[in-house]
């Protein structure tokens, strides 16, 4: 079964700023699908495995965004 969390992420601008969120999010274990837009700042992450929220809000974290679950 899949599932798929939503996300807030603030700073964002461009391309590059999804990307980066998609390069440190993809890390993640059971990953299958992750959806990032800058204008939005929307983040929504399917999963094949439960996810560990504070997982993904470290993995923005990383990428230089911040990010809270919807």
């Amino acid at each position: 079964m899949t599932t798929t969390n939503e996300f807030r992420v603030t700073g964002m601008s461009c391309g590059h700023c999804e990307s980066a969120v998609r390069g440190e999010v993809s890390k993640l274990d059971g990953v299958e699908r992750i959806d990032v837009s800058a204008s939005d700042g929307r983040l929504l992450v399917t999963s094949a495995l439960p996810l560990d929220d504070d997982a993904v809000l470290a993995a923005v974290d990383e990428a230089g965004y911040e990010a809270v679950r919807v």
